[in-house]
């Protein structure tokens, strides 16, 4: 017996579109794709696949059904059979089960506590009294009663025990109530409290329908904005999307999908009539998400905040979708806007317009950088081919990877050949710059201890993390692998574990650092010290590239513009270490047994 939880997940999953299409020669007919009859001979096609209802029906011969119906008449299977061969088509394991045993379906249980949970938050949420400060909050948030039911929003009144009482009374498991988050321990106290205060409730679903998760966002008062269950044996936030259990059949038919950043900028984007937005569940978009998304189209819109923070998330989103075969594009959104305040400011008619301006998420790389001057000058262009290669490598269709490294080409100057040859290399992390080899005849040893003590400041905390940006850039670090970490942190600082992406060499050396049990005192001083080696180090290697240059170009103009970027860089050297001078002007002791060339 395989359980119906799975059966409804299947058939969520399931693309009857590609399954039926595979034996028939499906042609697009508006929202729905036609065919002739499968089933009985016939000239004029009257055999209809609604992918948005997930059925299909013949007008000649009255056959109709699911997508496990057309398994099941074409290909002779049995109901159980037509369930694993759809499965493994979309990705789902089928684990069977005996009938009559409860044991043999452990999760039931827990899906019966979600199910309680959101009634019960549900109906204080639409309690007279109880409800009316969170009922006021989204209507003024402009979420109606209508988009509350659709989307089952709740409340958790701020009481200690109102939800331990109402689930005790039916006799729930407190220790599972406390495993799925909906009931908290306090060491100050031998009575659990309920997990959830004072909050607007969101249900999380699986693609099914079932509630499998919460998130809550304060109403009023201190505490976090936003609290999320934590994993489960139902929840696991890296596989799911918010919304896309109501979005998956309009995102399908619309070819496309707006990637937001939480559960408010769904649900608000929803009331304006903005039907396929979905949601990461408080964590960077993942691979297996990008997955899931790309069964319903290829198109994505993503649509986080513009400031540092988003933009992160913006290009690693960006990358991360398109190792799923998708094409990502970003919406650009005014300074100190969010999707929700823009649409509640401004009406649907702007953000569309913004939406129509979405730009390829290569292109808007493209675009940050020269906003921020990074083709001015050689150095400069280097490090922005190091921002772009990423987003090279991440592209899996042949097609749109030849178009970057053409474009890339195009705005560097980079021969395609160069580009090619790096962007076949092993990739440090999916959002990270390109860690180029070590530069020959540099000093190794002394610039390796200062990067692995600012990376072990780095992961110790936040602050260091920004105070590093400030100072450091990803080229100043010599160690290819050390760069790797260096990048991967400015782009997720709290990251506490190597990205499944990264090079293994530096994922290895990246859990050596968060191992290490040094314990870093005097902080400030060994940040000071380290960035200063590091930039050092950096400043020394440049000015002897740049003599090198002026040394060989025959090209006077080059030359004079080579010669200021000298004197510019030399100028940071003394400024950073007035000792360099000194000793670089000391002449150098010849040993006495090397004879005079």
């Amino acid at each position: 017996m395989i359980p119906d939880e799975v059966i409804d997940e299947v058939r969520a999953r399931a693309d009857i579109v590609d399954i039926i299409g595979e034996v028939v020669p499906l042609k697009k007919s508006g929202r729905e794709y036609k065919a002739n009859c499968p089933f009985h001979e016939e000239r004029t096609p009257s055999f209809y696949v609604v992918p948005d209802k997930g059925f299909y029906k013949c007008f000649g011969c009255g056959k109709s059904g699911s997508v496990f119906d057309f398994v099941m008449e074409r290909m002779g299977m049995d109901f159980v059979e037509a369930v694993k061969y759809v499965a493994g088509r979309a990705g789902v394991e089928v684990v069977e089960r005996r009938r009559g045993r409860a044991e043999d379906d452990p999760n039931r249980p827990l899906y019966e506590m979600t199910a309680f949970a959101q009634s019960w938050f549900r109906s204080q949420l639409l309690d007279e009294s109880v409800g009316a400060p969170a009922r006021a909050y989204l209507e003024g948030r402009g979420i109606g009663a209508e988009v509350a039911e659709r989307f089952g929003l709740g409340f958790a009144p701020d009481e200690w025990r109102a939800f331990r009482e109402a689930a005790e009374k039916h006799g729930f498991d407190e220790a599972m109530l406390l495993e799925l988050g909906l009931l908290k321990q306090s060491e100050r106290s031998r009575e659990p409290y309920d997990g959830f205060r004072g909050r607007i409730m969101f249900p999380i679903e699986a693609l099914g329908g079932k509630v499998i998760a919460f998130g809550g966002r304060i109403l009023e008062g201190d505490g976090p904005k936003y609290i999320n269950s934590p994993e489960t044996p139902i929840f696991h936030k890296g596989r799911n999307l918010y919304g896309l259990s109501w979005a998956k059949n309009v995102i399908r038919r619309e070819e496309s999908a707006l990637v937001v950043e939480g559960y408010m900028d769904v649900v608000s984007l929803a009331a304006a009539g903005f039907d396929t937005a979905v949601a990461p569940l408080g964590t960077a978009m993942t691979a297996e998400q990008a997955v899931l998304l790309s069964r319903y189209c290829k198109r994505v819109l993503l649509l986080f905040d513009s400031d540092a923070a988003g933009l992160r998330a913006t290009f690693k989103a960006g990358d991360v979708l398109l190792e799923a075969g998708m094409h990502p594009a970003v919406v650009t959104l005014p300074e100190g806007e969010d999707p929700d305040t823009l649409v509640r400011a401004a009406g649907p008619a702007a953000l569309r317009a913004l939406l129509d301006d979405a730009i390829d998420v290569l292109d808007r790389k493209i675009q940050i950088l020269e906003e921020r001057d990074y083709f001015s000058s050689i150095e400069r262009k280097r490090s922005a081919v190091d921002r772009l290669l990423p987003t090279i490598r991440a592209a899996t269709d042949p097609a749109l990877r030849d178009i970057y490294v053409s474009r890339v080409s195009d705005v560097t100057g980079v021969r395609r050949e160069t580009l090619e040859a790096e962007a076949a290399k092993a990739k440090g992390t999916s959002s990270s710059a390109f860690a180029p080899r070590p530069k020959p005849g540099r000093p190794r040893a002394p610039s390796m201890g200062a990067e692995r003590q600012l990376l072990k400041l780095m992961v110790r905390g936040v602050d260091w993390v920004e105070r590093a940006a400030e100072l450091v850039a990803p080229e100043d670090f010599e160690d290819p692998y050390h760069r790797a970490i260096f990048l991967a942190l400015l782009d997720e600082p709290e990251l506490r574990a190597p990205p499944v992406s990264m090079d293994p060499v530096a994922a290895q050396r990246f859990d050596e650092i968060l191992a290490d049990p040094e314990d870093l005192a005097h902080g400030i001083d060994v940040f000071t010290k380290s960035v200063n080696r590091i930039r050092g180090l950096a400043l020394k290697q440049r000015l002897e590239d740049v003599q090198r240059s002026i040394e060989e170009t025959t090209d006077e103009a080059e030359k004079l513009e080579l010669v200021a970027t000298k004197s510019k860089i030399a100028a940071e050297l003394r400024e950073l270490d007035p000792t360099y001078w000194a000793s670089a002007r000391r002449p150098a002791h010849r040993n006495p047994n090397r004879p005079n060339r």
